[in-house]
């Protein structure tokens, strides 16, 4: 270990200095600047002296012209070996409380992009549906892209992280654009920083995909304009979709047998998939419905279900009254084309 408790370091992004107080593991290190403690990589820090040492001298040392084509672009070599999709990564920053204890005062909001894809961004947070902020820019392979902070404070205002991902070469097959949205409820962020306590981790990740979609197939493609080209049934276009249905029962138990392991979480997420999947479905067949069976039970998934429903153009209405077959536990979603 390059650092020990009670090292002077120099934070190398910011200029700023400050001390070892833990080591978290062969990589990272907690450090205290000013108060605000924060886990670093030992990657990223340096000893205050060699910059006092190099700040002294520089004035007798002659500048180093240096050209752009020269200049080495180095990728990590843990992200260059693999492709593992694009994440939101959430990285605590500590501060000592009067009673001395450290609790989390802010999270630091990160883009990682491990793939080979370059992507332009739009990115927006919502508080309580409402804006609050957004940003433009671009994503580059393997690139590590800091957003913004948040207050912890704030997590408890329902915050929704929402993305528009737009790939910077497009191709033919892929998809225009791709939106995706999450939503960290504050009993999952107790439980994502317990398990970085329990891990002596630094930060915690939600992929938000993990392959950039393929174009969606167009049903008008099959019905040429032009007299001289074949004519193709829809019938014959749909057999290589897979095929849809009008009722999807989301008990996890239907979908994967046995949850033994999982956290709700991971369930939750397992369902809201399985249900978007089947709902696409359902608009490329152009179904006239779809029944939801999401249960009783706390009415979490039900309302998950329903956030994800206000504004889609291909919805006429939708339902959960009483159905003679679910009960209550169920919803009804009317398509109109």
């Amino acid at each position: 270990m390059k650092f020990q408790v009670g090292d002077r370091v120099l934070v190398l992004h910011s200029g700023e200095e400050g001390e070892v107080v833990d080591i978290i593991n062969d990589q990272m290190v907690s450090v205290n600047v000013e108060g605000v403690i924060f886990p670093a990589y030992i990657d990223q820090l340096d000893f205050p002296y060699y910059k006092q040492f190099t700040e002294k001298n520089k004035e007798t040392l002659p500048a180093e012209k240096k050209y752009i084509d020269a200049i080495k672009k180095e990728l990590p070599e843990s992200l260059a070996k693999n492709e593992s999709g694009v994440w939101l990564s959430f990285l605590p920053v500590l501060k000592m409380n009067e009673s001395g204890e450290e609790v989390v005062e802010l999270l630091k909001i990160h883009l990682l992009n491990q793939t080979y894809g370059s992507f332009d961004f739009i990115y927006e947070l919502h508080f309580f549906g409402e804006p609050d902020f957004d940003l433009k820019n671009e994503l580059h392979p393997f690139e590590d892209f800091y957003l913004h902070d948040i207050l912890f404070d704030a997590m408890n205002d329902s915050p929704s992280f929402e993305f528009k991902f737009m790939l910077k070469s497009p191709g033919k097959d892929k998809a225009e654009y791709y939106e995706t949205s999450f939503r960290l409820k504050p009993k999952q962020l107790f439980l994502k920083l317990q398990e970085l306590k329990d891990k002596s981790e630094a930060s915690f990740s939600f992929r938000l995909f993990e392959r950039y979609p393929d174009k969606a197939v167009d049903p008008a493609l099959y019905f040429p304009e032009e007299k001289k080209l074949k004519s193709y049934d829809l019938s014959k276009a749909k057999q290589q979709w897979e095929p849809a249905r009008s009722v999807i029962d989301l008990h996890i138990e239907q979908l994967i047998g046995s949850p033994a392991g999982l956290s709700n979480f991971d369930i939750l997420t397992i369902q809201l998939k399985t249900f978007e999947k089947y709902y696409d479905l359902a608009v490329l067949h152009m179904q006239p419905s779809l029944i939801v069976i999401h249960g009783v039970g706390s009415g979490k998934l039900k309302s998950e279900i329903h956030a994800l429903l206000p504004g889609r153009k291909e919805i006429k209405s939708w339902n959960d009254q009483y159905h003679p077959l679910y009960g209550y536990g169920a919803t009804e979603i009317l398509f109109q084309y």
